[in-house]
């Protein structure tokens, strides 16, 4: 015997977003008994949620850093800045070179300016040489190093036509310093990215921040164009603007900086968490250590380093044997010969400086230890008992250390350090001892 099923109600609903925390409900369709649709927000909505998922990426704010939002809007803003002095400084720079004067001839302005971009090009690649592999283990640091020399490049370009004489030379200088500029904000703008991306969406944020800095550059050129109209003929006005824009650049970038929290542990934010552990067994967050790092170069910042005394300066990573006294490669074949071959570093003082031998086949987990190894080392104030006492707590302490670390969400995998090119091998036998 057939039965009929009572009439029922069926609802139909349609959601829109890229993320599980941010659908949103667009239409619910109901048969009942006839089709109908009842779409929820206006088109207008929709369209604007869809203007907004091309400047921020997808998942938007699961998907990013808590500290992505307050470094994207300083960000911006210097970067607004910047490219209303470029129109400033460019306007200066054309107007040297001869742009809008009968006597200028193309072929000349053309050399100018190659030469200038050929400077750049040099610098880039000497730049790269000299600092390359120290930019990741300092990117707050070499992100404003990077926007001051973009602001002397500027500079430069803007005083070139009062010394015509000079005027290459002031021109193919300003090219150089900002030639360190792109590579040091390219590097750690990736290593930013890098640390942004909380699902494996760095593409996804490299995409939307190139959006961003669009839209920046379109409204920054647009007010530099109303500007340099505005100031054209009127020196002091151009000035004025130029340098109260450059102190709220600089500041920005300072602003953007101390909004990053970096859960990789560098020298200096091992050494300000491994002093507070030493201290008080408690392990400080990311958050507290970023409030507590030192962003400026160590040169600018010297002065307030005196009451703060960070260990990490007194640590030198991979030091080179060979560099070494007699005294102390004397010392060294003591220190190899006392330890096993499965110790995968050394470590010793010379000159107040806990200095790290590395081994051949140590590992990024080595090294990363020899370093904290190193840091007890130099906190410990007796010399005579320094290293039995910094052995005795890495027995005791370092395990706890570590893991504590990992559950306050910094990455131990390995040490953000400039690369370590000098290593060593020492093999210990009965009869002999060798150091290659």
């Amino acid at each position: 015997m057939d039965r009929k099923n009572p009439q029922s109600e069926v609802f139909l609903e349609e959601w829109n977003g890229s993320s599980l925390s941010e659908l949103r409900k667009t239409a619910t369709i109901t048969v009942s008994p006839s089709l109908s649709i009842q779409r929820s927000g206006s088109r207008f909505k929709i369209v604007g949620r869809r203007f907004f998922d091309a400047f921020v990426p997808e998942g938007f704010p699961s998907s990013v850093t808590p500290d992505y939002v307050p470094f994207q809007i300083w960000d911006s803003l210097q970067g607004l800045s910047t490219y209303i002095r470029t129109m400033l400084s460019t306007q200066a720079l054309l107007s040297a070179i001869g742009v809008g004067e009968q006597s200028a001839t193309v072929i000349g302005a053309t050399f100018q300016w190659f030469l200038r971009d050929l400077t750049g090009m040099v610098g880039g690649i000497l730049f790269t040489f000299y600092q390359g592999s120290n930019l990741d283990s300092n990117a707050k640091m070499w992100r404003l190093v990077a926007d001051f020399m973009n602001d002397l490049g500027m500079l430069m370009d803007l005083v070139s036509p009062l010394f015509p004489s000079a005027f290459m030379l002031i021109v193919c200088l300003g090219s150089l310093s900002r030639s360190f500029t792109g590579v040091a904000s390219g590097a750690t703008r990736a290593a930013l990215t890098q640390h942004f991306a909380l699902q494996n969406n760095a593409a996804d944020i490299s995409a939307k921040e190139g959006s961003q800095e669009t839209v920046a550059t379109m409204v920054g050129m647009a007010i530099g164009m109303l500007l340099a109209r505005i100031t054209m003929g009127c020196p002091l006005a151009i000035w004025v603007s130029f340098l109260s824009l450059t102190l709220f650049h600089m500041y920005a970038n300072y602003k953007a900086v101390c909004c990053l929290s970096l859960t990789s542990l560098n020298p200096q934010r091992c050494s300000i968490a491994l002093q507070h552990f030493i201290q008080t067994g408690q392990v400080l967050s990311p958050q507290q250590v970023s409030k507590m790092e030192h962003v400026l170069p160590t040169w600018v910042s010297s002065w307030s380093l005196r009451s703060i005394k960070l260990i990490h300066t007194r640590v030198r990573l991979g030091e080179r044997i060979s560099s070494l006294h007699y005294s102390e490669m004397k010392e060294l074949l003591q220190l190899a010969g006392a330890n096993s071959n499965k110790v995968k570093y050394l470590l010793m003082e010379r000159k107040a400086i806990i200095c790290v031998i590395v081994r051949k086949d140590a590992t990024a987990h080595d090294i990363f230890q020899s370093f904290f190894h190193a840091l007890v080392t130099a906190y410990v104030p007796d010399q005579a008992s320094r290293h039995l006492e910094s052995l005795s707590w890495m027995d005791k302490h370092y395990e706890d250390f570590i893991l504590k670390l990992k559950l306050s969400g910094w990455k131990t995998d390995r040490l953000l350090s400039p690369s370590v090119c000098w290593r060593a091998n020492w093999v210990c036998s009965p009869r002999d001892e060798k150091l290659d």
